[in-house]
């Protein structure tokens, strides 16, 4: 398998992703079990998850991603053969939100202890804090690093000025600097990553991890009509914000692009991604090995020039 550096901080990864979000949630334990096999044993390494995952649905607390993924360490032994990306920020209740110092301390360890690890290989600001200085998430980081709790740090959400901002604060005061981005980007969502966050994230040489590579599965074909709504729970808002002119323009070009590849328009999809120059890994999600594996087989598409500028004209 391919590999590729994050940003600077010495870790390889393979260019495709595995997505902790349905972990507990829409895919239950033996479910997940079997797909984190899957794509460990695929040859695939990196898995990103929250401690917020999945805090959203009704009876959970946050913890349940990160509970479901430590289980599964435990039980499998392939902890080496894993690159864990968590992350800190969003609220989870009770005052737990933000990237003040106090808070990161303890956010690690609940972390930790719920995945049942020494240490988490790449650790991201989930959210800007605007309310804690720069230098004091990135002090507290460094201790983190210094202990071995965390090997590097990456950020989600950030807009490319607060994004620059920050790398200048590593710079002046010495300090760890956040080594990859993890933007939402794809094919029907491309202007708020390519027009600032790309450039700066090539010129510093960041790694990007982006999420919702497959627009919540609008890009694999599913949802081509407004009566495809009803097939899932998140289908309503899914045909409303992507079933447009430009959306089924996009699905159009997947469709074309796939047949000589005798590829699926998901693959196409994530394999545009994976050839995008300053993209390390898009991260999708997978409720079964089925679904798995047609995903891993964008890492082995290799898309001529000709099928990449069609599809980004398409798209863009």
């Amino acid at each position: 398998m391919q590999q590729r550096q994050l940003g600077r901080s010495g870790l390889m990864v393979a260019p495709l992703a595995l997505g902790g979000n349905v972990f507990g949630w829409t895919a239950g334990e033996a479910a997940s079990f079997e797909v984190l096999d899957a794509f460990i044993d695929d040859g695939f390494n990196l898995i990103d998850t929250a401690d917020v995952y999945s805090r959203w649905v009704p009876g959970h607390a946050g913890g349940e991603s990160e509970t479901l993924i430590g289980r599964w360490l435990k039980k499998s032994g392939k902890r080496d053969r894993v690159v864990l990306a968590t992350k800190v920020g969003k609220d989870m209740g009770d005052g737990r939100v933000g990237l003040a110092p106090k808070y990161i301390r303890q956010a690690v360890d609940a972390s930790l202890q719920r995945l049942q690890t020494d240490h988490i290989d790449l650790y991201q600001s989930h959210d800007d804090d605007t309310d804690t200085p720069l230098e004091e998430t990135l002090g507290a980081y460094a201790e983190l690093i210094q202990a071995g709790k965390v090997r590097a740090i990456g950020a989600s959400n950030f807009t490319a000025a607060r994004l620059e901002e920050a790398l200048k604060t590593s710079a002046r005061l010495g300090l760890p600097r956040y080594e990859c981005l993890q933007p939402l980007y794809n094919l029907v969502e491309r202007p708020a990553y390519e027009a600032e966050l790309e450039p700066l994230c090539r010129r510093e040489s960041l790694g990007v991890i982006n999420f919702y590579a497959l627009a919540s599965g609008f890009l694999t074909g599913k949802y081509r009509s407004p009566a495809d709504a009803g097939k899932s729970p998140r289908g309503a808002g899914i045909v409303k914000k992507y079933l447009n002119e430009r959306g089924r323009r996009v699905l159009a070009a997947l469709d074309s692009a796939a047949a000589p590849y005798k590829a699926t328009p998901a693959q196409v999809a994530l394999a545009w991604q994976i050839a995008r120059p300053g993209i390390t890994a898009p991260i999708a999600s997978a409720t079964s090995v089925a679904q798995w594996r047609e995903i891993a087989g964008a890492a082995r598409l290799q898309l001529d020039a000709g099928t990449i500028e069609a599809i980004d004209a398409a798209s863009r």
